[in-house]
């Protein structure tokens, strides 16, 4: 390929297509916002499915690399009622489809197996315009500018690269998420570290608008996730600059519930941060554009179901596999590209396949209970 390829986004998908890319000889140059790889927290555990994910890094030639971040028996499974009762419990043998690694460790095996310098760090994009001749401009905020016959836009939920293909806006689902992590939890938070066993707990109350869920990531290290379906106003009137009390409020919509699961909420050793769920029309679509495509968020955001990172890298890997197989054609790269993703977008993975992805062939009753009761 002679068309340069520029990537928007060194997050997952982005990197991976650059990736793929390399391993095909073709060179990228990916522009990110921020500062450089530690300038935040990556999120927490990943399961990396061996449907889309696993095949993502089977194509970046990064197995190897891949297995050395699982963390043995992540996989392991406890569900829960509000006063902790055991509903189910899986036990992780090392056979599961679904293995656990870090986000922020996945991301640094992608950006070391790249050539030094193809991440640009520091580079916020302002804009994006399309001058003609299927070329396009990418402002960022030093003032720079960089012409490219190639964008990829995976910069994420408020892509600042779909609006040249896309009127659509990633609008509220109704339900926000709040994080917590709890240090060194077995020895100075035991019993939560008990509740919630080697791997994952979810705690479902009497009603499905409050869940509390939580990973037990690399050490004892403890990450909770507190959803509520609530409406955004509802977490306006929450003084998130004030952690103690914004603990509170959150803890008091679960009065009644087991102490130990209270406590990922109150207990927590970092302030709580508020993730509202947004996400892009289902079957989000745009017409063909030469010289430009979107992956992962910045293509077809979701509320989190656990697909997201996965399809993400499914997309970098399949985009650059289809430019390897499209080197003097890069418009039916694209073309060919889309299709395929597109149709992954309309056709979402069904329930009960995930359901069978996570529990095997035969999925407890309590299980179903828990998960389809909305249905």
């Amino acid at each position: 390929m002679h068309t340069p390829v520029t990537i928007i986004g060194a997050g997952l998908g982005g990197l991976t297509l650059a990736r793929v890319l390399h391993v095909h000889g073709i060179p990228a140059t990916v522009y990110e916002a921020e500062a450089g790889p530690m300038a935040r927290m990556q999120g927490g555990m990943l399961d990396i499915h061996d449907y889309n994910g696993q095949l993502a890094i089977e194509a970046a030639e990064l197995v190897d690399e891949f297995r050395g971040l699982v963390l043995a028996g992540r996989q392991a499974m406890r569900i829960v009622d509000a006063h902790g009762g055991l509903v189910f419990e899986k036990v992780d043998d090392g056979t599961g489809g679904r293995p656990e690694v870090q986000r922020g460790e996945l991301r640094q095996v992608l950006l070391d197996s790249l050539p030094e310098g193809t991440v640009r760090w520091g580079h916020k994009v302002t804009g994006a315009r399309a001058p003609g001749g299927g070329r396009h401009e990418v402002s960022f905020d030093d003032g720079t500018t960089v012409v490219t016959g190639l964008l990829v836009g995976a910069d994420g939920a408020w892509s600042r690269i779909r609006p040249l293909l896309s009127d659509a806006t990633p609008e509220y689902q109704g339900e926000s998420c709040v994080e917590t992590y709890l240090f060194d939890a077995d020895t100075r938070h035991p019993a939560v570290a008990k509740m919630v066993g080697g791997g994952t707990v979810v705690a479902n109350g009497p009603t499905s608008d409050v869940v509390i869920t939580a990973h037990r990531e690399r050490g004892d290290t403890l990450h909770g996730y507190t959803l509520l379906t609530r409406p955004l106003e509802w977490f306006d009137d929450i003084d998130f600059a004030d952690p103690a009390s914004a603990a509170a409020r959150i803890a008091a919509e679960f009065e009644g519930w087991a102490p130990e699961l209270v406590a990922l909420i109150t207990d927590g050793d970092t302030a709580p941060v508020l993730r509202p769920a947004y996400a892009l029309p289902l079957g989000h679509r745009w017409d063909r554009l030469p010289g430009v495509t979107l992956v992962g968020d910045a293509a077809h955001l979701a509320a989190p179901n656990g697909e997201g990172a996965n399809l993400a890298m499914l997309d970098g890997a399949e985009l650059g596999k289809a430019l390897a197989a499209h080197p003097d054609d890069v418009e039916a790269a694209l073309a060919a590209y889309e299709r395929d993703m597109f149709h992954r977008n309309a056709n979402p993975i069904e329930e009960e396949f995930l359901l069978e992805s996570l529990f095997g062939d035969n999925v407890p009753q309590g299980v179903l209970d828990v998960f389809m009761r909305d249905e």
